[in-house]
């Protein structure tokens, strides 16, 4: 979400495709883990928006928070909060301390995060996978190129499916869902023109956690002949994979190896690397490169498939068994490195 996090369509979405709902800790807000680095003399400190629990993105942000401490020689707190009320007692505690960097993920801390940096200017502050209008010099911000590495997965689709049909079930119709939406498309069309797609919205009352009717869209799908899914739903997206296991299609997970949550179904995952990129932004900001933000693709090493890592032959990911999609994949990953092909980009192509 670089400039893009700041349109009102990327909003509703980051908090969503981040944040899914876990289980609450007691009290209003609560103090994680703290990790301190041997004779270190600086301090970070981490605010979550929702509690870590089983959420993989979450903890992948608490993992490079982690790092972070380790190379830099830091003490790292990491404060879970429930809701936007634990959140702003969250900012509360960490300014109290005064570290060197507070960090907060996702956009269900950007108003809050941004109004602390404003009033306190001294304080530096980092925000993750989203990005404010107006920063402050003292607001850095780590954002990704999730259409990127969603392009290389519709490649994966389009060499793959027999049915010549693929689709997307996502969250929401708003301009930065369709980075999981239109790039998978225009990727797996690259293969093959023919390629019909059709993309089924969860909506409702919880459209970033409910899995019954993810997996309710992505039967839908099924039965209009799509065999590859592209998974878009946040904590919906096990929806998907159950309806997978039962209608015989496959399906791609995002932001972390979702191949191990239903191994056989998913062929594999849009990556996104949260904690390379705090731990590259904690270091900026370290070293005095603060305000503005960074945006992390694939050649940042901020975006990836997890068929392109290394490990991929352990990962549970159907595509292990794909070594041809692969090498194909890798070439296409090279062009858009190399800047040979450009990528739309949903949210600011208009």
């Amino acid at each position: 979400m670089s400039a893009f996090a700041r349109r009102a369509g990327a909003v509703v979405v980051a908090a969503g495709l981040l944040a899914s709902v876990a289980a609450c800790s007691s009290g209003g807000s609560s103090t994680g883990d703290s990790t301190s680095s041997a004779g270190g003399d600086k301090s970070i400190v981490l605010i979550t928006p929702t509690p870590i629990g089983a959420n993989n993105f979450l903890q992948l942000a608490a993992d490079g928070a982690k790092e972070a401490g380790e190379k830099y020689g830091a003490k790292v707190d990491v404060f879970e909060s429930e809701d936007p009320t634990s959140i702003q007692q969250n900012i509360d505690a960490a300014l109290r301390e005064k570290p060197d960097i507070i960090i907060g993920v996702s956009f269900s801390v950007l108003d809050q995060i941004t109004e602390a940096a404003a009033d306190n200017p001294d304080q530096q502050f980092l925000l993750i996978d989203t990005s404010a209008e107006n920063p402050t010099p003292n607001l850095t911000a780590a954002v990704f190129k999730e259409y990127e590495a969603t392009y290389l997965t519709g490649v994966e689709a389009g060499l793959l499916s027999q049915k010549k049909s693929v689709g997307v079930v996502a969250a929401l119709d708003t301009p930065f869902i369709h980075r999981w939406v239109d790039p998978f498309f225009a990727g797996a069309q690259s293969i093959d023109p023919s390629i019909a797609t059709a993309v089924q919205y969860v909506g409702g009352d919880n459209p970033f956690g409910d899995q019954a009717r993810a997996k309710a869209q992505a039967q839908i799908l099924a039965e209009g002949g799509a065999d590859y899914v592209q998974a878009a739903a946040s904590g919906g997206n096990t929806g998907v994979f159950e309806a997978a296991a039962e209608n015989g299609f496959k399906a791609f997970g995002v932001d972390t190896n979702q191949c191990l949550e239903s191994p056989g179904n998913v062929v594999d995952n849009a990556i996104k690397r949260v904690d390379i990129a705090l731990v590259n932004s904690v270091g900026d900001i370290l070293d005095g490169k603060t305000g503005g933000f960074a945006a992390y693709g694939l050649a940042e090493g901020g975006m990836s498939l997890t068929g392109l890592e290394d490990g991929v032959a352990d990962s549970q990911c159907l595509i292990a068994d794909h070594p041809d999609v692969i090498e194909k994949v890798k070439e296409v990953r090279d062009q858009i490195v190399d800047g040979s092909l450009t990528v739309t980009d949903p949210l600011t192509a208009g």
